[in-house]
């Protein structure tokens, strides 16, 4: 692993860390704010590890993993089960504002001045002329 991939990587890493740890206290607006560094920081990693096997880096044989790609792998496993929680979390608040909504939209009976109910809809006085 080159140079530039180990630092990619340490960074795309600490990064994970970061969103895991903001995952891991149900704070979602961190969470979001990270969203396209984190898509910067794997799009450098990426680009980098490409270039490395490229210019032959990459050897052929056993290479022992270096620490930051385990750690990498960690954090990355770990960010999959936080975001599955989080929006797990999410579809639970909808659905319980969704089932409030209807509830919410309806308007509790009101009694006005002249003692009925206000805004009640209440039958119109009909009169019907029948001529035989």
């Amino acid at each position: 692993m080159t140079v530039n991939a180990m630092m990619a990587a340490e960074g795309l890493a600490e990064l994970l860390a970061r969103e895991n740890a903001a995952l891991a206290a149900m704070d979602l607006p961190t969470a979001t704010a990270l969203v396209e560094v984190k898509r910067a920081a794997t799009d450098a990693f990426v680009a980098a590890h490409a270039r490395a096997a490229s210019m032959g880096a990459a050897s052929t044989g056993a290479v022992p993993v270096p620490e930051v790609v385990r750690r990498l792998g960690e954090l990355a496993a770990e960010n999959r089960l936080l975001l599955e929680r989080a929006m797990a979390v999410q579809q639970r608040v909808l659905a319980i504002i969704a089932e409030a909504a209807p509830r919410a939209s309806m308007v509790a009976p009101r009694y006005g001045a002249a003692g009925g109910l206000v805004g009640a809809r209440t039958a119109l006085p009909v009169a019907i002329a029948a001529s035989a």
